[in-house]
């Protein structure tokens, strides 16, 4: 018999939208966003940002963390600019 504990946390999935001859993903963070008929995409924050841009019915899932939300924002709309 082992003693040995399997993981309690599972791999989080890669980007839906990631290509295997041309990686386009750009951020760590996992985004999960979600349509109206309650299909969940899981993507990373540079393709999330260009889905979330182009069809104004997608939301956030509240399994996506603030700090993805934050990274889908800075891919959108860049790092906040000049502040005067």
């Amino acid at each position: 018999m082992s003693n040995a504990h399997p993981p309690r946390k599972s791999r989080t999935p890669e980007c839906e939208a990631r290509e295997a001859e041309r990686p386009t993903c750009d951020g760590r963070e996992q985004v999960v966003l979600v349509g109206l008929d309650g299909f969940e995409r899981w993507l990373c924050p540079a393709h999330a940002a260009a889905l979330w841009l182009t069809d104004p019915t997608l939301r956030f899932s509240a399994k996506t963390r603030p700090q993805a939300i934050t990274a889908v924002m800075q891919q959108a709309f860049g790092e906040g600019g000049d502040r005067r």
